[in-house]
C-alpha cells in the first residue's frame, strides 16, 4: 500500500497520530465520530449484509460521476459497476450517469435535498468535496451525506502538453516565480490545495497563481492542448492515456514515494526539495437518511468488491493505493482527511480565493 492517509509532509505526523487516535477509538470503544446526517451509516468497522427477507435493490441504481466524462469520477463510476456486475456481486441495472457542476457541490447538494431519503442513487465522493466546503465554495461535504465507503487514494500529478513551455520541473518553478499570472493552471476544486502547497514551497505566493477551473481531467486536457492552460493536475489515472499516447508529459507527482512503471521516472515534489505530499481519496455516498437497508446492500457489496480481481486489476492498472473502508472506519478516515484539508486551505489562503 503506498498511500495510506490524506497527508502533507510537513503536517504527516499529526495527521497520522489523528487517524491513529481515531481508529484506535473505533477498535476499542467504538466511538461514533458521524454528524446526524450520517448516523445511517454506523454500522460498525465491518460491512453489514442485508437483513434477512430484504429485497433491496427492487430497480435500478443510478450510480452518479459528478463530473464529465473522462474525469478521475467517472473513471472510478464506470470501473466499479464493471466490476461489480462482472463478478455477479450485483444483478440489478447500475447506470453510469454524469452530473457535472460546482465540482461536485452541484449533484451533492441534491443528495442533500432533492435526493434525501431515497434509495436509487448512489455517487462517487472525494477530497475535491472536502477542499470545496473547505473554501466555503459548497455547503456541503462528503460527511454530510450518507457516506458509505471509502474505496482507495489516488496520487495528485502535473502535467504539460508536450511541446509546451516546461521541459522539467524546474522550469516550471522558474516561470511561476518570474510571473505566476503567466502560468495558466488548469485545476479542479479539489487540485487547487496541492498545487498551492507546492507553490508556497517554491517560494510563491498561493494566491498569485493564476487557477482555471475545470471539473476534471478530460476538460483540462482539452484546456492544455487547445493551448488555454500551460499546465494540469489531478490524479495521474485522468491523465494516463493521454500520457501514453504522447501528448502530454509529467513534470512532478504529490506521491508519497516514485509511482510504478512506467511513470517511475516522474520526479515526486518531495525528492524535488518540495516538502509536499498529498494524495486524492475517493468513496461512495448515498442520499442523505438513505434507508438503513440500502446503506447495508452496498456497504456489503462493496466490500465483496474490493475483494475481487476485477477491482483488484483496476486498482494495479491505475495505481491506486487500496484505502477500503466502511461504517466507523470510513468515518473516521474522512474526517480525519476533512481536517486537514482545512488545514491546507488555511495554510494556503485558498478559502479566500476568487
Amino acid at each position: 500500500m503506498r498511500s495510506t492517509t490524506i497527508t502533507r509532509t510537513r503536517t504527516a505526523t499529526s495527521a497520522k497520530e489523528k487517524t491513529t487516535r481515531a481508529r484506535r477509538r473505533a477498535a476499542t470503544i467504538g466511538a461514533v465520530l458521524a454528524s446526524v446526517a450520517l448516523v445511517a451509516t454506523a454500522c460498525g468497522n465491518k460491512a453489514q449484509p442485508p437483513g434477512e427477507g430484504g429485497d433491496y435493490p427492487k430497480g435500478p441504481v443510478s450510480v452518479t460521476a459528478p463530473a464529465e466524462p473522462g474525469s478521475g469520477w467517472d473513471t472510478t463510476a464506470r470501473a466499479l459497476v464493471e466490476a461489480l456486475q462482472k463478478e455477479d456481486i450485483v444483478s440489478t441495472p447500475l447506470p453510469v450517469q454524469n452530473k457535472p457542476g460546482g465540482t461536485g457541490c452541484s449533484w451533492l447538494t441534491s443528495m442533500m435535498q432533492q435526493e434525501k431519503g431515497k434509495d436509487d442513487q448512489i455517487a462517487i465522493t472525494s477530497l475535491a468535496s472536502q477542499t470545496m466546503k473547505a473554501r466555503n465554495l459548497c455547503e456541503y461535504g462528503p460527511e454530510d451525506a450518507t457516506l458509505i465507503a471509502t474505496l482507495y487514494v489516488e496520487d495528485f500529478m502535473v502535467v504539460t502538453p508536450k511541446d509546451g513551455d516546461f521541459k522539467d520541473l524546474d522550469s516550471l518553478v522558474k516561470a511561476l516565480k518570474d510571473d505566476p499570472q503567466k502560468v495558466t493552471v488548469a485545476a479542479a476544486g479539489d487540485d487547487t490545495l496541492p498545487f498551492a502547497l507546492f507553490a508556497k514551497e517554491a517560494g510563491v505566493d498561493p494566491a498569485d497563481i493564476n487557477f482555471v477551473n475545470y471539473d476534471g481531467g478530460g476538460e483540462q486536457t482539452t484546456a492544455m492542448l487547445n493551448g488555454d492552460a500551460k499546465v494540469a493536475i489531478a490524479g495521474m489515472s485522468e491523465f494516463r492515456s493521454v500520457i501514453e499516447a504522447g501528448d502530454i508529459e509529467p513534470l512532478v507527482t504529490f506521491a508519497q514515494e516514485p509511482l510504478a512503471a512506467p511513470f517511475d521516472k516522474v520526479p515526486t515534489a518531495k525528492d524535488s526539495g518540495y516538502d509536499v505530499t498529498l494524495g486524492n481519496w475517493r468513496g461512495v455516498y448515498g442520499p442523505a437518511e438513505m434507508p438503513q437497508e440500502a446503506v447495508d446492500f452496498w456497504a456489503k457489496s462493496l466490500e465483496d468488491v474490493s475483494k475481487s480481481d476485477a477491482w483488484k486489476e483496476t486498482l494495479k492498472n491505475n495505481q491506486w493505493a487500496t484505502e477500503f473502508h466502511t461504517g466507523e472506519d470510513a468515518q473516521a478516515y474522512v474526517d480525519d482527511a476533512a481536517k486537514t484539508v482545512a488545514e491546507g486551505v488555511k495554510e494556503t489562503d485558498l478559502g479566500n480565493s476568487k
